[in-house]
């Protein structure tokens, strides 16, 4: 089996989590979704955790509690998705924006051969999008 990473959020809102993840062609795995939790398969290899707030503290310990980034002040984490092509990048930002979720940082291409954009989730959870040339990564 390879490894796989889970990616575990919180939020004050599943429903309004799972509208979102939806509508981005994720699928969502029934068997680990519940009424405090719903399973998003990315690929294969990634899924994402979204839980509701209460249940997310159960996984924490001492005195940590679930911040939502949507609060403001610090970012603990920038979750970065690959993408096939820079069409790709551009629709998963169009449909972030779409679905209750916002532009975080305009899609563009920093240097040759990467275009990169990133949204917000209606929680503030940010998601990079990368499509990398994979001929400039050759050379």
């Amino acid at each position: 089996m390879s490894r796989m990473i889970f990616v575990n959020l919180p939020t004050d809102d599943l429903a309004a989590a799972d509208a979102f993840y939806g509508a981005l062609g994720f699928t969502k795995n029934e068997q680990f979704s519940d009424e405090n939790a719903s399973s998003w398969v990315i690929s294969e290899s990634i899924t994402v955790m979204v839980l509701a707030r209460n249940f997310f503290a159960t996984f924490l310990v001492g005195t940590d509690a679930p911040h939502l980034p949507g609060a403001g002040g610090d970012r603990e984490v920038l979750n970065a998705l690959s993408c096939e092509s820079t069409e790709e990048v551009d629709q998963l930002m169009s449909l972030a924006a779409a679905n209750g979720g916002s532009t975080y940082r305009q899609a563009n291409a920093p240097f040759p051969g990467m275009y990169q954009g990133a949204f917000a989730d209606p929680d503030g959870h940010v998601w990079e999008l990368a499509w990398m040339d994979p001929e400039a990564m050759q050379g």
